[in-house]
């Protein structure tokens, strides 16, 4: 359970950290292990990068920032790391499927990404009966069908 406690503590960080620099050092040292191996564990559990996680959680605060706020699309787009905001547009565009500016239009439809966790779950812990039957002999029938 040690190990769920500081991979959790790893996602802390990434989530205290989406409006600012992510360092990669820092979220391997959460989790007490190297950079490296962070990534691949990361990769392999949950089957996204963690470049790409980090990624899709910024745009999905993007995207909800737009909605629920007047600020510029070019400052939205400086506060979660991007550079220019057609980079941002881009991303956007790429993740929600519209514009950072059609993302204001009541009703329309934009992805969430969720904050990760990580659990265990253990099955099996209940007793299964069973019991072996030895029965005769039989004989079955079948059908032989072609296809083509």
């Amino acid at each position: 359970m040690d190990w769920l406690m500081r991979m959790n503590r790893a996602l802390d960080y990434i989530e205290i950290n989406l409006v600012s620099e992510i360092e990669l050092k820092e979220i391997a040292k959460s989790a007490c292990c190297s950079s490296h191996q962070f990534q691949r564990m990361f990769s392999f559990i949950t089957n996204v990068s963690l470049a790409e996680y980090i990624r899709r959680r910024r745009l999905t605060l993007a995207a909800i920032e737009l909605q629920n706020s007047d600020m510029r699309v070019v400052d939205i787009a400086i506060e979660y790391g991007y550079e220019s905001p057609v980079s941002f547009a881009r991303a956007f565009q790429s993740l929600h499927g519209v514009n950072p500016a059609m993302a204001r239009e009541e009703g329309i439809a934009l992805k969430a990404y969720t904050r990760l966790s990580f659990l265990i779950s253990i099955k099996g812990e209940e007793p299964m009966n069973y019991r072996i039957e030895q029965k005769k002999a039989f004989k079955y029938l079948g059908l032989r069908k072609y296809f083509n």
